[in-house]
């Protein structure tokens, strides 16, 4: 059986109304802070499409004004179930900008798990963008994704793993730092700027580094905006896979 939910977040942005519509609305900008590769086509009735390790999803532009809305859909399924996402833009004095998202739609016989997912998630997006348009205004950010199964460790060793994979200190705090020598990258030097049960961000000179983890599978959504990014996807995938064999 499906169950209606809504999810609204709202947060001030360091930014303009024309940078924030740039990282929502296109898929450069979107690939900048949210996850996977992502395309978005400038109309109403245009494909949005994230790509996540090969799984792709589409949904379709509902709403597209310029600097200030935007909304799409995905399709009904035979179940019954689909996501729709809102974002409203409205400009403040002195450069900033507020954001309000609002995501809703009908999940399916798990909802209760499925929705605390989203929930405790969006405050962690939101957190990146926010990041991002500090930090990288004006740049365009490469995704690199990598996933390993954890077997049978529970959430706690494989965030174990990670600390000790990222020489951090236990437990994790925003403001620690991180370092790793991925294999043919150069060495990742930084700073945490969120921690939770599920995940942190590390931030470095250029990029955004995440970092998530649950029984049985951890997973990177990293954004990157130096030079040379070609090689760091499978470096990334054989730095994390090595963790856990």
């Amino acid at each position: 059986m499906t169950h209606p939910f809504e999810i609204g977040q709202e947060t001030i942005l360091p930014a303009s109304p024309e940078q924030v519509w740039e990282a929502i609305a296109t898929g450069p900008g979107i690939d900048s802070w949210f996850m996977g590769r992502n395309e978005l086509e400038p109309r109403v009735g245009g494909t949005a499409a994230m790509d996540i390790g090969g799984n792709r999803e589409e949904s379709q532009v509902t709403a597209y004004e310029p600097g200030k809305r935007l909304a799409s859909r995905t399709a009904t399924a035979d179940d019954g179930r689909f996501m729709a996402f809102e974002y409203l833009i409205e400009g403040r004095d002195g450069g900033s900008t507020v954001l309000r998202v609002v995501h809703s739609g009908m999940l399916g016989d798990n909802w209760q798990d499925e929705y605390d997912a989203l929930r405790r998630g969006w405050p962690f997006h939101l957190h990146t963008l926010r990041e991002y348009l500090a930090h990288f205004p004006g740049r365009t950010g490469a995704p690199v994704f990598a996933v390993a199964p954890t077997g049978e460790r529970p959430a706690q060793q494989v965030r174990a793993a990670l600390i000790r994979g990222l020489s951090l200190p236990s437990p994790v705090v925003v403001g620690a730092r991180a370092y790793a020598e991925p294999a043919g990258l150069p060495p990742v030097d930084g700073e945490v700027t969120w921690a939770d049960d599920e995940r942190f961000e590390v931030r470095t000179a250029d990029g955004l580094y995440t970092f998530h983890h649950g029984r049985g599978i951890a997973l990177m959504f990293h954004h990157l905006f130096g030079r040379d990014t070609d090689r760091a996807e499978a470096a990334w995938q054989q730095w994390l896979t090595g963790l856990f064999t």
